[in-house]
This record gives C-alpha cells, structure tokens and sequence, in this order.
C-alpha cells in the first residue's frame, strides 16, 4: 500500500480504498486475511482507531468478515460484489466524460480499439522515432 495520504479526504476511507483497490487487483483475494490492526498502525504511523474504523466499513459494506480471536477476512464474493459496484460508478460517473471527448474528437471504435492494441503490445509511445524515422 502506498504511504501517502491525501488531505482532501479522511485518512480511513482512504485506508477503505486501498484495501478495496486490493480485492480487486487481486493483491487480497477471497478468504485472505486482512494485515492486523497494530500491523497497519505501525506501519503507516496511523492511529489504530482509525484503522479499526476502515475495517468496519468493509465488514458494514459486507465485503470483509470478522472472525473472533483470528481477525479479518476477505469474504467470499467481495471481488465480484466490488466489481458489480466500480462497474456501476464508472458508467454513472466517468463514462459521460469519456464518451463526450470521444464525440467531441471524433474518434471512431476502431481507432480507439487499435490504440488499445498498441498501447497494450507494449510499443513506444508517439514521441519515439519510428524505424521509418531511423533510417533517414
């Protein structure tokens, strides 16, 4: 997990968000056990209330159970639950902006399938010479 806090929101839910980006990267999968209460407040020099209060709203979100005397659990189902929910508020959110630009630039499906394509392949970005370029 990353060190840093950001001051525009409460340290908690960011502490909530990261375990949640966790589920979904795959880092925790289901059945994991969650770092300890102390653990985390070391680390991050972070006060154990308010670690406990982040774990509480992943169990009150139904996404972590507790087990008494072992700790926290990654429940069953929490990915696909997280997924259904980043899903829905990308589409609401993020989605309009996205699709406006896209209108707006004029790009068509295929171009944007096919820099996806490239991007993933690993090639350069634009800025670098091409052989084409090289061989001037």
């Amino acid at each position: 997990m990353d060190l840093e806090w950001n001051d525009g929101q409460p340290i908690y839910r960011q502490l909530r968000d990261r375990v949640v980006a966790m589920i979904l990267d795959g880092v925790l999968k289901e059945g994991d056990p969650l770092p300890s209460v102390r653990t985390v407040a070391a680390e991050y020099r972070v006060n154990p209330l308010t670690i406990l209060k982040a774990y509480q709203q992943l169990v009150d979100e139904e996404l972590v159970e507790k087990r008494r005397g072992l700790g926290m659990f990654v429940r069953i189902g929490a990915r696909n639950l997280l997924l259904q929910g980043e899903r829905q508020k990308f589409l609401a959110d993020q989605w309009p902006r996205v699709y406006a630009t896209i209108q707006r630039l004029g790009l068509k499906p295929e171009e944007l399938l096919n820099e996806n394509r490239r991007a993933s392949s690993g090639n350069r970005s634009d800025d670098a010479p091409d052989d084409a370029e090289k061989e001037r």
